[in-house]
């Protein structure tokens, strides 16, 4: 027995990441051969994380794309080993959210976020790099030594496969039929994405430019502040194609996360990533959602950004969500979150 007995019931956060480092192992094994090979489960999209439980325990969430009968039957494996400590779903394939050249957008009964041009700029809206489709306006930050505003969204929205800093950002996106001449900012820093090595984040920032207002409050009030993910929160976000839309957290911790970014990129992988589902029978996010800030409406505190998701999959048939964890989010770019209204800067509004 890989798994000690004593394990088998309800665990802590420590038990269960005792037994998830085990079975990163045992996953490696069955593909390789050999102790200790992790990286082969990782190159056929076996994910291992914890799975935080409504009474506050723990089990280990494995998680694994669909149409890839070898990773399944790694999960599978796992579960036969450790029982029912271990919580599998398949994911569908998991890729950036956001919005493919051909899609249009999505309308839904509770689409708050914005598709047209908005002033002032505020969470949720169409924003991209001006040769990226569209993604989501997430939220605003300050940078320590820049008495500038800076919207925070991800690395594919704001960068693409080429952009350089000083590039300019538009709002809407042009995916909603923005151009030059929407302009609201130019990318200044941006957190690396190598092909072959784990990443943590997908994040992006761009500098306000002069006379862009922003308005952090909407549609919930400032946020508060930042906060790790500890159990299966319950957490909402705004975005650009879903709006506001409810979930609870079903895996944090979430290593070997394959994305794939297609064209040009590839596929890439996270580890130390949140998994979000769905309230009910509603998917949590879609295609032009990324870049959403993620946070817990009981308290308002931001927890984490989003980058990815698939369409199927998870317990509900709907898909699942990946988020990067804010605070990662937040000193990859040296950033802090601003929970208050900016004063708009000097110059001609746009």
């Amino acid at each position: 027995m890989l798994v000690p007995p004593a394990t088998l019931g309800a665990m802590d956060v420590d038990e269960a990441r005792t037994v998830k480092s085990q079975l990163a192992v045992y996953a490696g094994e069955l593909l390789a051969g050999r102790a200790g090979a992790t990286a082969a489960a990782v190159r056929v999209g076996v994910a291992i994380g914890l799975a935080p439980r409504p009474d506050g325990s723990f089990g280990v969430a494995v998680r694994y794309p669909l149409g890839t009968s070898t990773a399944r039957m790694v999960a599978r494996r796992l579960r036969a080993e450790a029982g029912p400590v271990v919580d599998v779903r398949r994911t569908g394939r998991v890729r950036p959210f956001a919005v493919r050249a051909t899609r249009a957008p999505v309308p839904t009964a509770r689409a708050l976020g914005e598709t047209g041009r908005v002033r002032p700029l505020r969470p949720g809206a169409s924003v991209a790099h001006q040769a990226v489709s569209a993604g989501t306006l997430g939220g605003f930050v300050t940078v320590a030594g820049d008495p500038g505003t800076f919207l925070l969204s991800n690395h594919h929205v704001l960068v693409g496969p080429s952009g350089r800093a000083g590039d300019p950002v538009v709002q809407p996106a042009p995916a909603d039929g923005g151009s030059v001449e929407d302009r609201v900012g130019s990318l200044t820093t941006f957190a690396p994405l190598t092909s072959g090595e784990p990443a943590l984040v997908d994040a992006a920032l761009a500098r306000l430019d002069d006379g862009v207002e922003a308005d952090p409050a909407y549609p919930v009030g400032a946020l508060t502040g930042v906060a790790e993910v500890v159990g299966d929160d319950v957490v909402q976000k705004v975005g650009r194609t879903t709006g506001i839309t409810d979930g609870h957290v079903t895996a944090i911790e979430l290593d070997g996360l394959v994305v794939g970014y297609g064209a040009g990129v590839g596929e890439l992988t996270f580890d130390d990533q949140i998994e979000v589902e769905g309230a009910g029978e509603q998917p949590f996010s879609a295609g032009g959602d990324s870049g959403a800030l993620v946070y817990r409406p009981s308290d308002g505190r931001a927890v984490g950004l989003l980058f990815a998701g698939s369409e199927t999959g998870g317990e509900n048939g709907r898909g699942l969500t990946y988020l990067n964890p804010v605070v990662e989010v937040l000193t990859a770019l040296g950033a802090t979150l601003v929970q208050a209204r900016p004063a708009a800067h000097g110059g001609a509004s746009r």
